[in-house]
């Protein structure tokens, strides 16, 4: 309860490097996700069990949604925004297990991913258009505005990451001190509403990013 949102306990160092404890839980999720994945898919088959048929909605129904925002093929942008998505529902959801603290309940975390999708919406842009193609793309409607666009890229990634980081970091300390307060089994109810919390800033920040890369490689606004 002491320690600042802004730091993470140290854990060790790997040469200059220090390795803290939101690291280290992301390595946990990674390597879970990693072997839930291969656990999953190691046996498809043309005619899908149960368990593969709700996998198969889960992954059409995000490319649906990827390509519902950007108006394009979903399937270029379904590892990243797939992952993306599975992920963080993943880390902050994690954070209702005993002695296990979110990783996005820590500034790093979301500043990670939010530079992962700022380099993402440029590479796709790039990709789309060409350098100086997805260069001119901030010169509309005047040259003029060429330095506003490029601000307003950096402040609307600025604001996801502090967006995921302060609505899990609140609802974690706010769990934090009911149970501090009240107990063991009084605040269930309210772990569950921080689950679906979680699920929604998962969804939330997943969306954004996809509507950042489709702004990028094509006219949204005109669709």
């Amino acid at each position: 309860m002491g320690r600042s949102p802004l730091s993470t306990e140290v854990l060790f160092h790997l040469g200059p490097v220090a390795i803290t404890s939101a690291v280290v839980t992301t390595w946990a999720i990674m390597l879970l996700l990693v072997l839930g994945s291969w656990l999953a898919t190691r046996r498809l088959r043309p005619h899908p069990d149960r368990l593969q048929a709700m996998l198969e909605v889960v992954v059409m129904g995000i490319a649906d949604q990827i390509r519902e925002i950007t108006r394009k093929d979903g399937r270029p942008q379904l590892p990243l925004l797939g992952t993306l998505f599975i992920y963080l529902v993943t880390a902050n959801v994690c954070g209702l297990l005993p002695g296990v603290n979110a990783p996005t309940a820590t500034l790093e975390t979301p500043a990670a991913l939010a530079l992962i999708v700022f380099a993402s919406v440029h590479y796709y842009g790039v990709r789309a258009h060409g350098p100086l193609g997805y260069l001119a793309k901030f010169a509309k409607p005047k040259l003029i505005m060429l330095p506003l666009n490029i601000l307003s890229e950096i402040t609307r990634t600025f604001s996801m990451m502090v967006r995921l980081f302060g609505n899990v970091m609140s609802g974690e300390f706010v769990l934090a001190l009911v149970v501090a307060l009240a107990g063991l089994f009084l605040p269930i109810p309210l772990m569950v509403l921080e689950a679906l919390v979680g699920v929604v800033q998962a969804y939330i920040f997943t969306v954004l990013a996809a509507v950042f890369i489709g702004a990028a490689i094509g006219d949204t606004e005109a669709a």
